[in-house]
């Protein structure tokens, strides 16, 4: 145990050289477990701790680890950090180290989380007047545009588009692989084709309606440029789903258009990437 924490004292800094994602992601998920165990941290630490943690997950992922291969490596951290008694020495001077390096990380209000395709931006300040993105995707597909991500002050998951010949679509779904129906993601895009090639088929996704549709409340959540748009905003399950699915994947952003010969779909994609790591950070305060 004391070569272990050893080890996972030095996860927020430099890296050991040796260590893989799923080692880092094992050291994470021990100090986290240990922490809300023995109260060693602060909230705001937690929270940076656990944004590394699942950072360290996706880099796991697409290393070539499976979900269940991860699923089983926190819960040894957890069966190892439940083992160790609070006042440990080795636990105690682990838990000063990543103090350590975790402090300057707390303190941040703005990171990206670079993809494979696309790059998610968190931000964590606040307005109580301005409705503004704290985790965004931008998207485009043919002429039209996409933001997605969490917004607001409640942190909700929407979906912003802009038409460039003033479609108002008046509905939108989310569709996404089904964890509980499939055994690992669906990546034909490995060989460089683009993220549509990285979404689930229908058979084995799950489906989100939108539960709301508004025109955008303001333009700080518009696209780049854009001057109208429509918001459509999704339950919460949803965003709840993406946290688990493989950062490689993609999302499927449809919008239901009615047209003279019935409906026509357009689709955005987004990138799964380090949604949970990014989601995890908003809550760093």
């Amino acid at each position: 145990m004391a070569a272990t924490l050893v080890a996972v004292a030095a996860l927020g800094a430099a890296q050991v050289a040796a260590a893989t994602p799923s080692d880092l992601f094992y050291e994470r998920s021990l100090m986290s477990a240990a922490g809300a165990r023995c109260g060693l941290f602060t909230p705001s630490l937690s929270g940076a701790l656990d944004a590394g943690r699942a950072q360290a997950r996706g880099a796991a992922l697409r290393a070539g680890a499976s979900v269940e291969q991860l699923d089983g490596v926190q819960q040894r951290a957890h069966a190892k950090a439940a083992s160790v008694p609070c006042a440990s020495k080795d636990l105690t001077t682990a838990a000063g180290r990543v103090r350590k390096a975790f402090e300057g990380y707390a303190l941040l209000q703005r990171m990206d989380y670079p993809g494979d395709r696309a790059t998610w931006q968190a931000d964590r300040a606040s307005s109580a007047t301005i409705p503004f993105w704290r985790l965004s995707q931008p998207s485009a597909f043919g002429p039209d545009r996409l933001m997605f991500g969490l917004a607001g002050r409640n942190v909700e998951l929407l979906a912003v588009a802009t038409f460039a010949d003033g479609a108002r679509p008046y509905a939108a779904r989310l569709v996404m692989r089904d964890p509980t129906r499939t055994q690992g993601p669906y990546l034909k895009a490995r060989n460089g084709g683009g993220l549509a090639d990285n979404a689930a088929p229908r058979a084995a996704s799950r489906v989100f309606g939108a539960e709301t549709r508004d025109a955008v409340p303001a333009p700080t959540l518009l696209p780049t440029g854009a001057k109208t748009g429509m918001a459509f905003r999704f339950p919460r399950e949803a965003g709840d789903v993406i946290a688990r699915l493989d950062p490689r994947e993609a999302i499927t952003v449809e919008f239901l258009i009615q047209g003279r010969d019935g409906d026509v779909v357009r689709r955005a994609y987004v990138e799964v990437g380090d949604f949970a790591a990014g989601r995890a950070f908003l809550r760093v305060s």
